[in-house]
């Protein structure tokens, strides 16, 4: 009842979702879905909208024509033949717009104005012989924000718990009696398998999981939902200093970093490590303003930097060869029960099995270069002639913008979408970097060890089955922290199951994950569920970072960076586009920083983000178990609520009457409170509880605390 109580609570914080990489970014308008729809999480109907103007696409693996990519080959030949309708042609050359999701997926989208409808779509799809099947896309109901709207991709697949308890006679009994297949069992998780259906497809597969959840037998059943972290978006004109190119690079950090007073007596010193504000902001701000830091740097000496501590790191591509991250990588090859050639982590975004290597391959490389290549080497005149599509939006919402400053701001859009995909990088930085030659970064844990573990394809793919067994491999590999910096998750009950399962496995266990970055009240999902440590963002001013969700729920908050004045404001850390190997491969590489890299190859960044305050305090976690590796997980969480302060921390007056805003409708009974969120979450004490939780986490008298 207990695991019930606490599960079905977190709906009422659910709606706001993280996004990944948390750049701002404007959508496209697009048509309204038609269909309304819902699956049941904990009884609660989850309503979801069926969408009219895009559709998914599965390709066979197979090779493509001339090493093109699948998604490029759709568009070409879908555009060439044209797609016949009632009242309407598409013909050859026509904007239809066709982009990749991960490996094996990708998204295909009517223009505006063309009334074909899907299903003529679909048929003239359905013809190529490179692709096996097409999905139906849906969007979360109820939800008129189209800036983070995200859309979900429906295959025929459900997420199946049995009863504990059910032999194998009683499980064929049920999936035959419900006309079921079984996929496979789900790997480190009990009693959890994906199944398929032998008779539904297409939207169905929403009412056979929600029946399943009225038989005798199983526990709860949901959709395998694929979602797509951010929809079809195009650059604004607001972006600072992503459309820049800084000349002469390293002089100007050289500059920079001679104006700035390098911490002393610390054992891990690098020649950037005044501009790691997050660790130590004194050397930006000086002795008189107070610190808005973690004191991390304060605490390396008594705490051991987090040595023999293993944080896994759940996300995006993770370059963990990038060289200050190299010698801290967590080995898994020891293991009875290790993957097929596993190592040093596993991806569990790629088809099939999986992938031992959590890097950027080289099909990976094939989708994204062309655009990348683009960027650096074509004129801003000729990135409008070869992305017209974009720059036609641009010119409809910018429509005092030359032609040049529409291609300079197609290129910000792909470099920031193509750095973006380096996420994982970004987040095992900021936890445990630890620069080898003294010249680069290092991170809140130094010593602590990085298991990679990625999840996420391109363009933010994602689905349920890929992050509840990256959960359950994180703890069989004896993770003592996993970072969750992830989102735009619609809660799912089997993964909320999961990560139940296994903290109560594992009382020592933390799992971290970030608030969310809509700038809203209330907590995303998964840093919702109760027994997560959710964590909010603060900028070097010490103010809550202007994305930053807020309320109820919230535990704490950490340095989670600002550029929207200057990209010093972000947070430093690992970049991962400096592959010389790969991703520059044939191009001619810059002398000048651009977007949001530190140096010309893309090897450091300066970023924000919640998804960057959540490993800051996972780095936190390493150094408290370093020093005592036998405290408990509610021994943990309690020291760093206890220690954190609201200690060089600003409320603006907008938050302010926010608060008051928020006290009136409770008070007077105006703000819906369908669920009872205080059994599990208290009303907030003040509003400074309100926007920064417990406070901001303090590293020094947590390793104090401890000890």
């Amino acid at each position: 009842m207990k695991r019930f109580v606490s599960a079905i609570l977190i709906t009422a914080c659910l709606w706001n979702i993280d996004n990944l990489g948390s750049h701002p970014q404007a959508s496209l308008a697009q048509t309204q879905p038609t269909e309304t729809l819902s699956y049941s999480f904990y009884g609660k109907q989850i309503p979801l909208n069926l969408r009219n103007d895009v559709l998914a696409v599965r390709f066979k693996a197979i090779q493509p024509r001339g090493n093109k990519p699948l998604y490029l080959q759709l568009q070409d030949d879908l555009t060439t033949r044209g797609i016949q309708g009632r009242g309407s042609t598409l013909q050859p050359n026509t904007n239809l717009q066709v982009d990749p999701l991960g490996n094996q997926l990708a998204l295909v989208r009517l223009p505006a104005g063309v009334r074909t409808s899907t299903r003529l779509l679909t048929n003239q799809i359905q013809q190529q012989p490179y692709v096996e099947e097409t999905l139906p896309v849906l969007n979360q109901g109820e939800s008129e924000d189209r800036e983070n709207e995200k859309l979900i991709v429906l295959p025929n697949e459900i997420i199946i718990s049995f009863a504990p308890g059910t032999s194998e006679t009683q499980k064929q009994q049920v999936l035959d009696e419900q006309n079921l297949e079984i996929i496979r069992p789900l790997r480190f998780s009990q009693n959890r398998y994906v199944a398929r259906s032998k008779s539904a497809s297409g939207t169905e597969i929403i009412t056979v999981a929600n029946q399943l959840n009225q038989v005798s037998g199983i526990q709860s059943a949901t959709p395998n939902f694929i979602q797509a972290i951010s929809d079809n978006f195009v650059p604004q004109t607001n972006l600072i200093n992503s459309s820049q190119e800084i000349l002469e690079p390293e002089r100007l950090l050289q500059q920079r970093l001679a104006r700035l007073p390098k911490p002393k007596d610390t054992p891990f010193s690098t020649a950037l490590l005044p501009l790691l504000w997050h660790l130590d902001s004194t050397p930006k701000r000086g002795q008189l303003l107070p610190r808005t830091d973690i004191g991390a740097i304060a605490s390396w000496q008594a705490s051991q930097g987090g040595e023999g501590v293993v944080v896994a790191v759940i996300d995006s591509l993770i370059q963990w060869d990038h060289q200050d991250l190299a010698n801290n990588i967590y080995t898994t090859d020891h293991y009875p029960d290790k993957l097929p050639g596993e190592v040093k982590g596993w991806d569990f975004s790629s088809s099939g099995q999986g992938d031992p290597d959590t890097r950027l391959s080289r099909n990976e490389r094939d989708i994204i270069q062309p655009h990348f290549r683009h960027t650096f080497e074509l004129s801003c005149q000729e990135m409008v002639e070869e992305y017209k599509k974009i720059a036609l939006l641009l010119a409809q919402n910018n429509p005092d913008a030359s032609a040049c400053e529409r291609g300079n701001l197609i290129k910000q859009y792909f470099r920031s979408k193509i750095t973006s995909e380096f996420h994982g990088t970004w987040v095992s930085g900021v936890v445990a970097a630890h620069s080898p030659d003294q010249r680069g970064i290092v991170g809140v844990a130094p010593q602590a060890k990085i298991l990679p573990i990625r999840v996420f394809g391109l363009n933010g793919e994602i689905d349920s089955v890929s992050l509840i067994e990256a959960i359950g491999y994180a703890a069989a590999r004896d993770a003592d922290v996993i970072n969750l910096s992830l989102g735009g998750l619609m809660p799912h009950q089997e993964l909320n199951e999961q990560i139940l399962s296994v903290l109560e496995a594992n009382p020592q266990l933390v799992i971290v994950a970030s608030a969310g970055n809509e700038n809203r009240s209330g907590i995303s999902f998964p840093a919702a569920i109760p027994q997560v440590l959710s964590v909010g963002a603060t900028n070097i001013q010490g103010e809550r970072s202007s994305y930053s969700n807020y309320g109820k729920g919230l535990d704490v908050v950490a340095p989670g960076g600002d550029i929207s004045r200057s990209l010093s404001g972000g947070i430093l850390t690992t970049g991962g586009t400096g592959l010389s190997s790969l991703l520059w491969q044939g191009i001619t590489k810059p002398d000048y920083a651009w977007g949001y890299t530190l140096d010309p190859l893309g090897n450091y960044v300066q970023v924000q983000g919640t998804s960057f305050a959540a490993p800051a305090v996972s780095g936190v976690v390493a150094l408290m178990k370093g020093v005592n590796n036998t405290l408990n997980r509610e021994r943990i969480m309690d020291v760093l609520e206890e220690t954190a302060s609201y200690q060089g921390l600003t409320l603006t007056e907008t938050e302010q009457e926010l608060y008051q805003s928020y006290q009136q409708a409770r008070l007077t009974g105006e703000k819906p409170e369908e669920i009872p969120e205080f059994l599990v979450f208290p009303e907030p004490s003040s509003a400074e509880d309100y926007f920064f939780g417990r406070g901001l986490v303090n590293a020094e008298a947590a390793i104090q605390a401890v000890q």
